[in-house]
């Protein structure tokens, strides 16, 4: 065997390996929402991907809704909201693949509040990584 094919079949079984391993590209994310908009205010959250409808969930205030997926090879995976509350809706991206595949790993965690969302940082243990509403 030539040294040429024993090197791309070095690069197909770390390929393989980094695929099977539990924090691989073919695990599950999963993306929790907490309601932090106010004692007695519920939140509507109604997600969505280019390919997928995850339906409307009211939430009452400090309630939380949790979706998972598997998260695409070529870190396109986007999934948006539309928030209501108070007659008002709001968007945000809960997960855009590029901006949260490596700050959040296998789990990201959001608290929603009047001025946007807010991703729990591992580092701090504190949701201090905050995005306001998109345009």
């Amino acid at each position: 065997m030539s040294s040429c094919s024993i090197n791309w079949l070095l690069l197909l079984s770390l390929v393989i390996c980094s695929f099977s391993s539990t924090s691989g590209a073919f695990s599950k994310t999963h993306v929790l929402i907490y309601n932090d908009i106010g004692t007695g205010t519920q939140l509507a959250v109604h997600c969505k991907s280019k390919d997928d409808d995850l339906g409307l969930y009211v939430l009452a205030y400090r309630q939380s809704y949790e979706f998972s997926f598997h998260r695409d090879f070529f870190l396109k995976t986007l999934f948006f909201c539309n928030m209501q509350w108070n007659g008002t809706v709001y968007r945000f991206d809960i997960y855009n693949q590029k901006r949260d595949d490596y700050r959040c790993g296998d789990r990201c965690e959001w608290n929603v509040h009047g001025d946007g969302a807010c991703l729990l940082n591992p580092q701090t243990s504190k949701f201090d990584i905050c995005y306001g509403w998109n345009t």
